[in-house]
């Protein structure tokens, strides 16, 4: 990364990442390195990496499973999940269907955590055999 460039760590960190995951770097489905991995690379705090990906969890490329790590959802906007281009005119049914299809998405996300955090709950209240 270069060091002209003004903007907080974690950014660059998040845009370093997000470029590896277009170039095919990181698939989808993937893990990415976990974050001491990642701090030792970037030579920055855990917390720092922490925020990177809270960037691009926030912007829907990738999840944090507890205990699990961070895994790739899909590649970011402009390309496809091999990392190349895509196309420039997308026609409106094929725009419609990857807008309803980037919504399901977004709710299995909150499907998934919400069966998480249930799962983790029902488990801590199981009595000991």
């Amino acid at each position: 990364m270069g060091t002209t460039d003004r903007r907080r760590p974690y950014l660059r960190i998040a845009d370093d990442i997000r470029r590896e995951i277009a170039a095919g770097r990181y698939a989808v489905g993937e893990q990415l390195p976990v974050a001491r991995e990642l701090a030792d690379k970037y030579g920055v705090a855990m917390m720092t990496i922490g925020n990177a990906l809270a960037v691009l969890r926030d912007e829907g490329l990738i999840e944090t499973r507890q205990g699990s790590g961070s895994f790739v959802t899909r590649p970011p906007d402009g390309t496809d999940a091999g990392g190349q281009a895509a196309p420039e005119e997308q026609s409106e049914a094929f725009a419609l269907i990857s807008e309803q299809l980037r919504e399901m998405r977004a709710q299995m996300r909150e499907l998934s955590l919400r069966l998480d955090e249930l799962d983790a709950r029902t488990r801590s209240h199981k009595p000991e055999q």
